[in-house]
């Protein structure tokens, strides 16, 4: 019974510091088309301290970026980061990790 209830109090505690912190990031961006252009921009992201969890969405040209507490990025760092990867930045958009989580 102790171990369940150990079991239980740190799945909890876990899920409490996952939800409770970060940042996640919405950008639009022209010229993504194939698993390797993903992959590419993944790369450059998760070479970012503090990104996470990248998402690229190649149909809606969508690339979905979770960052740790304290980590932002920027406008400029996000155009230069794809002018630089050959593709077309068009915008960002960024709300806390925790907004939604609730209602999945």
């Amino acid at each position: 019974m102790k171990k369940v209830i150990a079991v239980m109090l740190s799945g909890m505690i876990w899920s409490a510091v996952t939800l409770a912190a970060g940042t996640e990031y919405r950008i639009r961006v022209d010229g993504l088309a194939c698993p390797y252009c993903a992959y590419g921009i993944e790369k450059k992201l998760k070479a970012i301290e503090g990104v996470g969890k990248v998402d690229v969405d190649l149909n809606a040209g969508l690339v979905i970026v979770d960052v740790a507490e304290g980590t932002r990025l920027t406008e400029s760092q996000m155009k230069t980061l794809f002018k630089d990867a050959g593709f077309t930045y068009r915008s960002m958009t960024g709300k806390p990790l925790h907004e939604g989580a609730e209602n999945e």
